[in-house]
């Protein structure tokens, strides 16, 4: 018999209070939808552009490399002598190899791979850079082996403009060489601008005489083979395979798009925590409903699966509204950010869109869970309310005089800051994320103690003003009210004021360490490989108005074929006589005998090179170092190792140079000293050599920087606008739900502008405190990002700066938002007469 009533009760619940409610409140659903669209939007956003950019990064990996069973590499663009090539080719297990040189190379303004190859041997090894397809009228097979002939990919051919039978200017390493474009290349991969000559006539032309920069190999068995390259690699080769590429195209952008997923995920869970705030006022609002019933038969399971399935329809219609906006996000990245958000890690590498369907289905199982665990704890709140006692009574029941329990929220916040001291894992700060979790979760919960202790003083003090004392004293009662109207606030601005604080600290740091390093009157550095030799060097400095010039070589190291190059500086300066260096550290002594080196704190923290410790460096047949101090450099998160100029060229034999600082004489004119510097330029240089002063170097550094971090301003912007939406929807909310109370009011004799100002000075205590504690939870956040999941993930540190304006800006707009959707909101809790408001309680 009790069935069908239940039956009822539940068809009712579902249809009545789900649906009544959705149509009589549609912005609070519509808030918090949006909630949970925008933390999946990110999230998938960012997975999608990262996942293409690895494709497309590992695509033109591929596309350059062959498909060889393993390489041997140089580990640096200085190649290595020629002949190992035989000692390679004969070892055990191996079936055939294919001699490279690859160099940097320019079209133009189109920048390619250039490689040089054995036709034949290429032939076996890697076909698909050999699958040229000769088109001039004049061209035959045997223009594989001219001299003066070049085959260009489809992606090169497309962004040099030229035409197949074409003669073009290729310069590379240093040089200049006219050739004619013989054909082109249909095996290589769509996008990768790839250039094929013979490898004789590239060691000729380009000045790479007994010189190779890779070894493409065939094997017929891989362990034998293994053993016998390791036995014959010199120091200045490693042995490199498909696998060991990706992980390194992988590990260049680890650490950013790790860093990236985690916001979006925090994102998300603010999502969860507006879920919770709306839904706990929408269960208080209805609480009288659920009892009435409770009393017709609805079980407990029936009113929690009630409100459980708003959060799950919350949920779908929220992911699905985030999988086609992060697609569109995804795609507009991709456009105008390109595949690294704007990183600048895969420089030439172009993404293409691809839908991942399994990160789909993942993301869109996230958001729904947001929104259930969102609801579940206010789902259970309701069905334990005693029928009887909620249909006379609803919202927060806690008695004024009784303390608020502090330590579940200490709890959180020690165990936060504990699990974010632990140590990375597999170098991320998984940790770290952890941690701020918890000390998300801890500062929420403190928000009652905190309200009750914030407006304590001000509750036991006499105020004159009706409507204030009201507001006050209301709040101060309940404590549980008012946190959970700002549950939202302050998850949305703790995330977004630590953010704006790490990119306030960050670029701070940046910004010092420029107007420190830059501290030469001009800079010039070349591209394409090029390189100033000794005697353009000396016609360089002997420019009119230079008091000094300082060259200098940067090339990329390559210390472990699965990681990313660290970047070898070698300059005339040592240690902190270098006016461009910071350093940090120094040690104590050094071991006599050994050649001293200075490494960046990345290298210091990526490889352990501390002061004082003795290490190797793949250059000089492995020469022995020792580590003299560690210097600040914002500008290689893969690592640095300053060497002396003198030293280097000693070790590797290298007499050119690709950077140069000049210091002008006192009253010298900069531009006419620069116009002077590229009168003096040789021709065969003028187009490969850039001239820049401190300021534009500078600006262009910054507006890197603010390209890079382009994705974390829009996650500060999106938090600001959920912050201020759920402001407006849970004041809003609070405020019709509490209709009967003001009724109650109107006939004590408060007049409906007495209320407005009433609900006035409670929204604006309400903003204020959420605004108060999101800033404070904020900045505690803030001290994980940046001394803990920055150092953790970029390897570098810096010091805390306090963007004071933000947060003076976002406490006056939280409470001046809640202030006035609290008064409009009042306007139309109060038009109604007393007498109907009350009705309920006849």
């Amino acid at each position: 018999m009790r069935a069908e009533p239940g039956l009822w009760s539940g068809r009712l619940a579902l249809g009545w209070l789900i649906g009544g409610e959705w149509r009589f409140h549609p912005a609070r659903f519509l808030v918090t939808a949006v909630a949970i669209a925008v933390g999946v939007a990110l999230g998938f956003a960012v997975h999608l552009v990262n996942g293409s950019a690895l494709a497309s990064f590992d695509s033109a990996v591929r596309g350059v490399n062959g498909a060889a069973d393993l390489s041997v590499k140089a580990t640096s663009r200085l190649g290595f002598d020629e002949r190992l090539y035989p000692r390679v080719a004969m070892a055990r297990g191996v079936a055939d190899a294919s001699p490279v040189v690859q160099l940097e190379a320019r079209i133009g303004a189109a920048r390619l791979t250039l490689l040089g190859l054995d036709i034949l041997r290429a032939a076996a090894v890697t076909p698909t850079l050999i699958g040229v397809r000769p088109q001039a009228p004049d061209t035959d097979s045997a223009a594989v082996f001219d001299e003066a002939s070049v085959f260009l990919s489809r992606a090169a051919l497309a962004q040099s403009g030229a035409k197949v039978g074409e003669v073009v200017t290729v310069a590379a390493n240093g040089r200049e060489v006219p050739l004619r474009i013989a054909g082109t290349l249909p095996g290589v991969a769509e996008g990768s601008a790839i250039a094929v000559m013979d490898i004789a006539a590239a060691q000729w032309r380009f000045d790479r005489i007994g010189r190779l920069d890779r070894l493409d190999v065939k094997v017929t068995d891989r362990t034998a083979a293994d053993a016998a390259l390791v036995a014959v690699m010199p120091g200045d080769a490693v042995i490199s395979t498909a696998q060991a590429q990706s992980q390194q195209g992988d590990a260049l952008s680890r650490a950013y798009r790790v860093n990236l997923d985690m916001l979006a995920l925090v994102a998300l869970l603010t999502g969860g925590f507006l879920v919770y705030s709306a839904q706990s006022l929408s269960v208080v609002r209805r609480q009288r409903a659920f009892a009435l019933l409770r009393t017709l038969g609805l079980p407990r399971s029936g009113v929690i699966a009630a409100v459980v399935a708003e959060g799950v329809a919350i949920g779908v219609i929220g992911s699905a509204l985030g999988l086609a906006a992060g697609y569109g996000l995804a795609w507009a990245a991709v456009n105008w950010l390109g595949g690294d958000l704007g990183a600048g890690y895969f420089r030439g590498a172009g993404a293409g869109l691809v839908f991942q369907s399994w990160a789909a289905l993942g993301f869109f199982a996230l958001g729904l869970l947001a929104s259930v665990a969102g609801s579940a704890v206010p789902a259970r709140v309701a069905a334990r309310a005693a029928p009887a006692a909620a249909l006379k009574n609803a919202g927060d029941v806690l008695d004024p005089r009784q303390r608020v329990a502090w330590w579940p929220a200490a709890a959180l916040l020690i165990a936060g800051g504990a699990v974010a001291l632990l140590p990375p894992v597999a170098h991320l700060p998984l940790f770290g994320f952890a941690g701020m979790a918890l000390l998300l979760a801890g500062g929420i919960a403190g928000v009652p103690w905190f309200a009750r202790m914030l407006l304590g003083p001000i509750a036991r003090r006499s105020i004159h003003t009706v409507p204030r004392q009201l507001a006050i004293r209301h709040l101060h009662g309940a404590p549980g009210a008012a946190a959970t109207a700002l549950c939202g606030i302050v998850a949305s601005t703790a995330l977004m004021i630590a953010m704006a604080t790490m990119v306030t600290s960050f670029r701070g740091a940046v910004d010092d360490w420029l107007g420190d390093v830059l501290s030469a009157d001009l800079y010039l550095r070349t591209n394409a490989g090029a390189s100033f030799d000794p005697a353009t060097r000396a016609r360089l400095a002997a420019t009119p108005g230079i008091a000094r010039l300082a060259f200098g070589r940067q090339l990329a190291l390559t210390i472990a074929p699965d990681r990313p190059p660290i970047a070898l500086v070698a300059r005339p300066q040592r240690g902190a006589e270098d006016p461009q260096f910071v350093l940090i550290a120094r040690a104590a002594a050094l071991p006599a005998g050994i050649l001293p080196i200075w490494v960046s704190e990345p290298a210091e923290r990526l490889y352990g090179w501390h002061p004082g410790t003795v290490i190797r460096l793949p250059i000089g047949g492995g020469t022995r170092f020792a580590v003299a101090g560690v210097w600040r450099d914002y500008a290689r998160q893969g690592g640095a190792v300053l060497i002396d100029d003198a030293d280097y060229q000693r070790l590797t034999g290298d007499t050119g140079r690709d950077e140069a600082s000049a210091t002008l004489r006192p009253g010298a004119d900069a531009a006419v000293v620069l116009q002077g510097l590229r009168a003096r330029i040789p021709p065969a240089l003028r187009g490969q050599v850039d001239i820049t002063q401190p300021a534009t170097l500078r600006r262009f550094a910054l507006m890197l920087f603010d390209r890079s971090f382009a994705v974390t301003y829009l996650l500060e912007a999106i938090a600001i606008l959920v912050g201020l939406a759920g402001v407006a929807a849970t004041m809003s909310a609070q405020t019709l739900a509490r209709e009967r109370e003001f009724g109650m009011l109107r006939h004590l004799g408060l007049t409906r502008g007495q209320l407005g100002a009433m609900l006035a000075t409670e929204g604006a205590i309400v903003g204020l405190t959420g605004a108060l504690a999101g800033i404070g939870l904020g900045l505690v956040l803030a001290q994980v990002l940046i001394h803990v999941i920055n150092p953790q993930s970029f390897n570098w540190t810096m010091a805390t700066r306090i963007p004071v304006g933000t947060l003076l800006a976002v406490a006056a707009a939280l409470t001046g938002a809640a202030a006035v959707t609290a008064a409009l909101a009042g306007r139309r809790a109060t038009s109604r007469s007393a007498v109907q408001s009350v009705r309920e309680d006849w």
